[in-house]
């Protein structure tokens, strides 16, 4: 007689995903903090060029997600595409680890990051769902927990990339600095998989079809040569800004359309959802505008006009290293997502939570407050550079914002958008935010900093200039959703009415 094994639990299967997301996301985010200064102060890019360059790279990022999603679901497996984006993106980081400073080296690179990101995230997320499906008590904190990972990795890499480059720059070369932070992103990934090999007996039920059979020849075969494609498209489109912003741009086109086709095709009942979904997919993409900063114009702001001292009532606590002030942000998510849990769930219990609509306008004012307490710092700067308490304070107010917009992006697309063709949105949704990231690269060039312009006051000024505009254009799109809430709010209604399951009839004999 066989022995049976014993079934696995979910946390135990939960904690093998968590864990390799964890490491996932520990070498994006340690990639990225670099990523634009590394083209600016050691490939010699302009600033303008250096931020299209990321723009384009992170609009591909996001859209590659819909095809490994497919890839998952219907030919190689959830599981089984998952662990190969892993392995795929440590590949990616090592090709950055290589001591070069060829262009079409980076641009490779770049594309076999994109590849790997698209095969790993939304099949990492695809099982998180799979694990606890049926269980929609679980499956909330789940998630919850799940975007705890995102920000636990991308602190700490965040963190010790520019640390590592700075020390072993100063010990064995400038060159070796960069890439040896690189590589501490591949070595990530490295971990992230022997911590998977230990552990995957606990996903060994949890997958979909095509994980539950060997793989078939023919399928394994086109996902090689479609990834080759992939990652040669994908180098072609960096290397090239007017092919990039021809590729974004018809991709915003195309997923206007496919909104527009699927309201004027949908049944009635899933028309006002469908709406909703578009109008606040809409604002999403201005938020995601706002995001790109980060890694754009915030970022060079911080290398140019920030004082890096870190004091408290006179004291030197600390030094930053320009590209840390970017952990900021995922230090505030930790800490504001449990509070805004908490609030949520109260307001709940007493019925008086507010409508998605209303939390992506106070999302909204807190981007605006963000960035106008840049423009404050600028105020009281000291030889044209500003205090950084400004910036954590800065980035606490833009936080807060992700959390109420951002972070509600997807669960409105559940929440609106009919079940039948809820994957297929899912991927349209990330393809916008794609698009709203290259056009936050070109907005980020407003405040490009000229070649020749040496003096801090100056470039201040330029700063200064874009982020007060942005704080008014966060203020406009706060007016916006606003004067939103009366049609989003009958949006809801509508679609609620329509998706009641009708009433049975009562036959006299039920009586």
């Amino acid at each position: 007689m066989a022995i049976q094994n014993p079934p696995v639990s979910q946390t135990k299967s939960f904690s093998t995903v968590f864990l390799i997301e964890m490491w996932e996301r520990f070498g994006f985010y340690g990639m990225q903090v670099l990523m634009v200064t590394y083209m600016v102060k050691k490939l010699g890019f302009a600033d303008v060029d250096a931020n299209l360059v990321w723009g384009a790279a992170a609009a591909l990022i996001y859209a590659t997600p819909a095809i490994g999603g497919w890839i998952g679901d219907k030919f190689l497996g959830t599981r089984r595409t998952m662990l190969t984006g892993a392995v795929v993106l440590m590949i990616g980081y090592a090709l950055l680890w290589i001591p070069t400073n060829n262009t079409y080296a980076l641009y490779f690179a770049l594309g076999v990051i994109v590849l790997g990101n698209g095969l790993f995230k939304p099949n990492a997320g695809n099982l998180v769902r799979k694990i606890y499906e049926g269980d929609d008590v679980r499956i909330d904190s789940a998630f919850t927990i799940y975007y705890m990972a995102v920000n636990i990795g991308s602190t700490v890499s965040m963190l010790l990339t520019p640390w590592i480059r700075d020390y072993v720059g100063a010990h064995y070369g400038d060159a070796l600095g960069w890439h040896t932070a690189f590589g501490v992103c591949s070595i990530g990934l490295v971990l992230g998989l022997v911590n998977y090999y230990f552990m995957r007996h606990t996903l060994a039920h949890i997958g979909s079809d095509p994980d539950e059979r060997p793989p078939v020849a023919k399928n394994v075969i086109a996902a090689i040569v479609g990834g080759l494609v992939i990652i040669a498209a994908s180098a072609y489109i960096l290397q090239s800004q007017s092919v990039a912003k021809a590729c974004v741009y018809l991709a915003g086109v195309v997923v206007l359309g496919i909104f527009v086709h699927l309201i004027r095709s949908s049944e009635r009942g899933e028309r006002a959802g469908l709406i909703a979904a578009l109008v606040l997919t809409v604002q999403t993409i201005f938020f995601f505008i706002f995001y790109q900063q980060m890694s754009t114009s915030l970022n060079l702001f911080a290398q140019r006009n920030v004082d890096l001292s870190f004091n408290v009532f006179g004291f030197e606590l600390f030094r930053w290293i320009p590209e840390q002030f970017q952990s900021l942000n995922a230090i505030w998510i930790v800490i504001l997502s449990p509070v805004l849990v908490w609030l949520y769930n109260s307001l709940g219990k007493h019925g008086k939570d507010f409508p998605v609509a209303a939390k992506f306008a106070l999302g909204f004012a807190a981007v605006a407050a963000g960035f106008f307490m840049y423009g404050l710092g600028a105020l009281s700067a000291v030889n044209g550079a500003i205090s950084s308490w400004y910036m954590v304070w800065g980035y606490g107010l833009y936080s807060l914002g992700e959390v109420l917009v951002s972070g509600l992006g997807l669960a409105m697309i559940a929440r609106y958008v009919p079940a039948r063709m809820g994957g297929f949105m899912m991927g349209a949704y990330y393809v916008a935010v794609g698009v709203a990231q290259y056009m936050g690269s070109v907005v980020a060039n407003v405040a490009a900093i000229p070649e020749n312009l040496t003096d801090p006051l100056e470039s201040l000024q330029i700063y200064t200039s874009l982020f007060n505009k942005l704080g008014f254009v966060g203020l406009g799109c706060t007016a916006i959703a606003i004067a939103m809430l009366p049609l989003m709010k009958k949006l809801s209604l509508d679609h609620a009415l329509a998706n009641v399951p009708p009433v049975p009839p009562v036959h006299n004999e039920d009586l």
